[in-house]
């Protein structure tokens, strides 16, 4: 089932009963203030000409580590006490994620494992290699590698950091709804990329509180949305997964999710899945149009609008979550294949 425009999501919830506040947001933006980029955001003049509407790109490709990941893995890592880092790291990852942690991991001076499934790309894999951390290749899906995450922490003691389902890692992936507040009051539709829901949530929380009209949009692609799947479904449910050019939305959202499930279920006002092809020209549109390099979970909300399957009402913006795509893929998608 694909939650679209017509159907809403519910909101049962109030701010009160939300596991992650924006006062946690706002203790995580001091937090790592200093340690990571307070990101650019750009007007984009072909997506105002065709919507109609002021449409904004939020570039957390100009993190240190070419994702918006990066806030939420320093803000839960600054927040361990000393004996919880000097154990050592671990964690599940699609790639960015994992990225993250090795990058906070090198700075703060600490051991970090990360566990991917065999479907992330050799870039991303390289890339975590190259910032030092030790690297675990297990299983075929996401939840493999989640899994052999407790079994380290279990024999090992390590400390893990979660992709998503953690209120330390949404609060600080929520830094990103302040400052697009700062840079847009009159902010109407955000358009986020969806996957585990630390992103979306973590700005939703943010935005909604601070502007309650404001819609937030989530975007995913048709192949394994976990999240869609589970608010369809009223409660977390595991999907298959599948490649795809968004190969950061992949991944499960845990059947025992306690955070993200709640805030994407409540503040959410639409969830939107695309197809290869749309996602393949969101890429392209990002690279001809606005001269940035995009990974395909980062070109969802660019994509979107392409398609024509959201209908924006004023100020926008579509948060770009990433670049770290293979090189080669990127060329051959900008010169016009779909994958």
């Amino acid at each position: 089932m694909t939650i679209m425009k017509s159907e809403p999501l519910p909101h049962p919830a109030t701010a009160d009963t939300l596991p992650v506040t924006l006062a946690e947001i706002r203790n995580a933006s001091a937090r790592i203030n200093g340690r990571v980029a307070q990101t650019p955001l750009i007007h984009s003049g072909a997506l105002s000409d065709k919507t109609g509407h002021p449409v904004h790109l939020k570039l957390e490709t100009r993190q240190p580590i070419g994702a918006f990941k990066l806030r939420g893995a320093m803000n839960a890592i600054l927040s361990l006490d000393e004996g919880g880092r000097r154990r050592g790291l671990v964690t599940a990852s699609t790639g960015n994620h994992g990225r993250a942690v090795a990058y906070a991991a090198r700075e703060l001076g600490v051991p970090a494992i990360v566990c991917m499934s065999a479907l992330v790309p050799a870039n991303k894999v390289e890339a975590i290699r190259s910032l030092g951390a030790e690297v675990c290749i297990i299983g075929a899906s996401q939840d493999d590698a989640q899994m052999e995450v407790e079994r380290l922490v279990e024999t090992r003691g390590l400390t893990a950091i979660p992709p998503f389902d953690n209120v330390h890692v949404v609060a600080g992936q929520g830094t990103i709804g302040l400052e697009i507040l700062d840079a847009v009051p009159d902010l109407e539709t955000v358009l986020v990329p969806l996957s585990g829901g630390g992103l979306a949530g973590g700005i939703a929380v943010a935005v909604k509180a601070l502007r309650p009209q404001t819609r937030l949009v989530g975007i995913s692609m048709e192949r394994g949305a976990a999240m869609n799947a589970s608010i369809a479904a009223g409660r977390p449910v595991a999907v298959r997964e599948e490649q795809t050019l968004a190969d950061s939305l992949g991944g499960g959202v845990g059947l025992s999710n306690h955070v993200t499930f709640t805030l994407c279920n409540n503040l959410l006002d639409d969830v939107i899945l695309l197809s290869e092809g749309e996602i393949a020209e969101g890429i392209r549109h990002a690279w001809r149009e606005e001269g940035e390099m995009v990974e395909g979970a980062g070109a969802v909300g660019i994509a979107a609008i392409l398609a024509g399957k959201v209908e924006l009402f004023g100020p926008t913006v579509v948060i770009v979550s990433g670049g770290n795509i293979d090189p080669e893929l990127h060329r051959r998608i900008t010169e016009g294949a779909d994958a």
